[in-house]
Parts: C-alpha cells; structure tokens; sequence
C-alpha cells in the first residue's frame, strides 16, 4: 500500500471491521474490499493488513502499533507483505498490472515463514485476463496463512472466475447522516449549500468532498459557464477563451470540471437530478442534442490519453472550444 495512505478504520466501515476481526482466522484467504472513490477502502485495507500481521493485536482490535512487525510496516520493509499495483510509470488510463507480477507471487506463497503473509492488489481491475488466470491458481491453492486483498472502485469488472473465489465487502455504505456529520467535523466553516453541493458531486463520499473543496476549479465553475454561454451566443474567440482557461486551470483540472458540467447538461436533457445544484444549465442544454453531448464526452475520454502521449493541452483545448461553439 502506498504509504502515504493513513491506515484507519472510517466510522462507516465499523460494522465490516468488527465482522472480519471477529471472524478471523476463519475468514478465508481471498478478500474483496470495495466502494466508490474517496470512502477510505485504501485506509480500510492498510489498517487491516497492520492488523493481521501485528505480533501483539489489542484486545480492542487494533494493531499495537509498536512490535518488529509494525515498524517493519511503517518503514515499508516487511518480508511478509507484498502490494502489487500497475507500474509507476505505467499509470496512464487503463493500465494493467502484468502477468509477471502475479507469477512473481508463488514463492511468496508457497514459502513457510511464521506469522501470516499478506498480499494487496489495487487497484483489482486493472487486472487484464492473462493476469487474472494467473491469479486463480494463487487462490485456489494458497499457502497456511496466507490473506490476499483485492481493492476495486467497480467490482464488477472483475471476472466472475475471480469474484467467485473472494468474500465481498463493501467499505461505501456511508448513510447522509454520517456523511453529513463527518464533514461538519472536518469542515466547520462550511455553509449548508456548499456542504450540498460537495456532497453532490462526491456521490456523497465525505473523503472525495473534502478533496473537492480543495480544487481549484470549484469557485471558478460559474465564470467558466459564462464563457461558454457566450461563446455559443456569440459564435466567435473559441481559441481566446481556450488560451484563458488553459492557462487558469491545470489540465486535470478543467477536464474534472468540465466532465461534471457535461454530465450535468446530460442530466439536464434526460429530467435527471443535476450534481452542480448551485447553477443554471437549462438556456445552455437547449444548444446541443443529447447525441453531441455524449459524442463530446467520449472525445473527452480520448484526449486524457492524447496529453499522457504528450499532445499539448492548449492543442486539445482550441479543439474542443471549436466543437462546442459549431452547433
């Protein structure tokens, strides 16, 4: 796990937590930890695996946090853990994590070490088929105390094969009222509105909305809506308005902004409930069709991968602001 993850168990995951401490040994070497970005599965997992290989765990369920096996965890030097993920310098869209990894596991294993050995792969989807085979026969024939952990945004992108050999358990079952009281904590100088609207667009993840209170792009969501309303009234300067924001906003950052403003002219056109509750998207919804739209978020999708093959975003941005003012 990567250690800048703070290891902790949130206080929606407590019900999960007590049932895997109270159930372990007898748990199975196959788990599934899943849920939505940004509702602390990562923090979950890291202090499970504490747990698990602690030397001396608290009557309270908790690592002590003090023995070999703890400070080996914190120097990220245990012999007995092992993280595999795609490669560092593979992170772009869709990476996967190679079939050598996984092979590399059966020493690992199959040795006979004391205590227990824990392995954690995330994110679990990025594993392609040749991997995921590999992977099989790791479960089925694991080694004594031997725990594997597979951490998913979406677990139904998992092979059936794969998912039919973990136990499941969901980390994102955060009920308004935690939410609601975990951001109030952490954030005490938020207004109600505000507090709405990060809860909007984090699908009511409190960890993802205290994320989205930092960007830069959420104070700047209505002058940016009023540039591409008159772009489309006006029909001229795409590439003037295309230059201000590729200098405003780092390019991550407009696109996570503009995806959410998408989506939201999307949800205009199909009666849905919109995410950004604060602004008025229906004179800019009447411009497109429902077809455009999703024409431009598919092309959206493609140029990430254009700037992680070094395209240049002013480049990508003329493009788009082209696009959006020809309707």
């Amino acid at each position: 796990m990567q250690n800048n993850v703070v290891a902790q168990v949130y206080p929606w995951q407590q019900t999960v937590w007590d049932t895997l401490t109270g159930r372990f040994p007898k748990l199975g070497h196959g788990l599934l930890f899943y849920g939505k970005k940004g509702c602390g599965k990562e923090a979950f997992a890291h202090y499970f695996l504490v747990w698990v290989l602690c030397n001396n765990r608290h009557e309270k369920n908790a690592p002590c946090g003090e023995c070999g096996s703890c400070l080996w965890l914190k120097s990220d030097t245990h012999p007995n853990y092992v993280y595999i993920s795609t490669d560092e310098e593979n992170k772009k869209q869709n990476a996967k994590i190679r079939i050598e990894k996984i092979r590399d596991l059966l020493p690992f294993v199959q040795q006979t070490v004391d205590g227990w050995r824990v392995i954690v792969i995330e994110p679990a989807e990025a594993l392609n088929i040749a991997s995921a085979n590999a992977l099989l026969k790791t479960l089925e024939e694991p080694g004594e105390r031997v725990v594997i952990i597979l951490l998913a945004d979406h677990y139904l992108k998992l092979p059936a094969t794969i998912r039919s050999r973990l136990q499941h358990f969901a980390l994102d079952r955060i009920t308004e009222t935690q939410a609601e009281h975990y951001l109030t904590e952490h954030l005490p100088d938020l207004d109600q509105t505000k507090k709405q609207l990060l809860m909007n667009l984090s699908n009511q993840m409190p960890l993802q909305a205290m994320q989205l209170a930092e960007t830069e792009w959420l104070t700047k969501r209505q002058e940016f809506l009023s540039d591409w309303q008159k772009l489309v009234a006006q029909k001229n300067m795409p590439i003037t308005i295309a230059t201000k924001w590729n200098k405003t906003l780092s390019f991550s950052d407009f696109t996570q902004m503009f995806e959410y403003l998408l989506s939201d002219l999307i949800c205009v056109k199909l009666n849905q409930q919109v995410k950004n509750s604060d602004l008025d998207l229906s004179g800019l919804s009447e411009q497109y069709t429902l077809e455009f739209l999703f024409t431009v978020y598919s092309d959206l999708q493609q140029t990430k991968q254009y700037i992680e093959q070094n395209v240049q975003s002013n480049l990508v941005l003329d493009e788009l602001f082209i696009k959006l003012m020809d309707v």
